[in-house]
């Protein structure tokens, strides 16, 4: 992979001025070999192959980063979701395998681990449920673990039966969790078409389909194109559009060159690079500020949409024609808490939920980060969830939900949750009941366009 020095110069640049990091190296790894009957047996195989592939991870990737000079600020691991592969276990044996997978993660020295999954899109198996029904405590007792609940495709509709257990289990762990402001629900999160090659946390896993041990990587660099947009001289829309591919192309050179290293010196395969515009806490670098950059007075306002259509647009665009090796979500994250232009806009009151709602129509995810009241009820954190399933299902595209029921906290009041996870203030919902709309359950049929064979 040829790289010219002018690029390395501009990389240089972004990374000592713009925020520009490699957001995570994730390696994938394949549990389906450490199955058994016996459960002892069973976490043992996980610690053994866990600690064997990923021993080297966190050196390598530091030493990649030192290399090259881009910072690499997360490692970490997705692994096949456990659901698949522990159908038989009790759901105390289930904790259990979270507890295994969370030692592993600590002694390897990454920062999360994702992959405490079930995919239930059509129907849950008993252990599936079993799964489900252990994750309140799990994200309880564990620090690193991540878990995922796919209850939605384009193809299969969305299993309402699921969307309204998680709306349950949100509440659950964030009742168990409440001592540190219901942060288990930070590392939970429901999907409608999950991607089986996403490096990021809460929703990565290591898919079915993928091979062995495989190293993805996700970039990031909102700051990147932040500045970039602002120094152009007053340009209309096609140009700023034109602007964030361009630099979309580049940091995708630069993710891709710094995966391939990471891959090789490991004998792992290459997966992915995800180029995701990831805020971070830190000014500047922000999704709300890239779209008021392009003119909005404040992120939310009328026009919000179509200029976050424009950019998660372009940067899919830019990102192809950089790599072949475009996978994940790739496009632009709109996480409230981690990002302080949207915290900011939450405050002002330009930003609130039905229109973060609109806005991940045309995103890569979906409501991401958001705290709502401590005594929301688990019908509305269903319906919410519903909702956002749907347009994901008929977009055919990815969307999400992690939310955070604040425990003891009202609208106004603020969570705070460090690093960055961040912080934002607490976000109402409407006073009008779902109940009687989740309670009836069954499955919402797929729509007309999954008829493409």
């Amino acid at each position: 992979m040829f790289i010219h020095p002018e690029e390395i110069m501009e990389t240089i640049h972004m990374i000592s001025s713009m925020n520009l990091d490699i957001r995570t190296v994730t390696m994938g790894i394949n549990l389906r070999d450490c199955a058994h009957p016996d459960i002892e047996t069973f976490n043992d195989n996980i610690h053994e192959k866990m600690t064997r592939c990923a021993s080297k991870l966190v050196d390598v990737a530091d030493e990649v980063e030192q290399m090259y000079g881009i910072p690499i600020i997360n490692k970490r691991i997705s692994v096949t979701p456990i659901a698949t592969i522990a159908e038989t276990f009790t759901q105390e044996e289930i904790v259990s395998i979270a507890k295994t997978l969370d030692r592993a993660a600590n002694e390897i020295g990454v920062d999360f681990i994702g992959g405490f999954t079930a995919l239930v899109h059509k129907g849950m198996t008993d252990g599936d449920r079993r799964l489900i029904n252990a994750i309140p405590e799990a994200l309880a007792v564990t620090e690193k673990v991540c878990s995922s609940v796919n209850v939605a495709t384009t193809k299969a509709g969305i299993n309402m039966n699921a969307v309204k257990l998680m709306g349950k289990v949100i509440k659950e762990t964030a009742d168990l969790t409440r001592d540190r402001e219901g942060i288990g629900c930070a590392k939970l999160v429901v999907f409608a078409n999950a991607p089986e090659d996403n490096p990021f946390m809460a929703g990565a896993f290591h898919g079915v389909g993928e091979a062995d041990c495989v190293i993805n990587v996700g970039v990031s660099g909102p700051g990147v194109v932040n500045s970039a947009i602002r120094d152009l001289d007053n340009p209309d829309l096609g140009e700023i559009a034109e602007c964030i591919k361009k630099t979309a192309f580049k940091i995708t050179r630069m993710g891709e060159m710094t995966g391939r290293e990471v891959s090789r010196r490991l004998e792992a395969d290459f997966g992915v690079v995800d180029l995701s515009l990831a805020p971070t806490p830190e000014v500047g670098d922000s999704v709300a500020a890239i779209l008021e950059a392009m003119g909005l007075e404040s992120c939310g306002t009328h026009g919000t949409t179509a200029a976050l259509a424009l950019l998660n647009d372009a940067v899919k665009k830019g990102g192809a024609m950089a790599s072949s090796s475009v996978g994940g979500l790739s496009g632009a994250f709109i996480p409230v808490s981690e990002d302080a232009g949207m915290i900011e806009a939450v405050k002002r009151g330009s930003l609130k939920l039905d229109k973060l709602e609109a806005m991940t129509s045309v995103c890569s995810v979906g409501l991401d980060m958001i705290a709502v009241p401590g005594d929301t009820s688990a019908s509305t954190i269903s319906a919410i969830m519903a909702d956002e399933m749907a347009i994901g299902m008929i977009n055919r595209k990815t969307t999400a939900v992690r939310i955070i029921p604040a425990p003891g906290k009202k609208t106004g009041d603020m969570v705070e949750y460090g690093g960055l996870l961040g912080s934002c203030p607490v976000m109402p919902v409407h006073k009008f009941s779902s109940e009687e709309f989740v309670k009836k359950a069954g499955r919402i049929p797929a729509p007309i366009q999954a008829l493409t064979n």
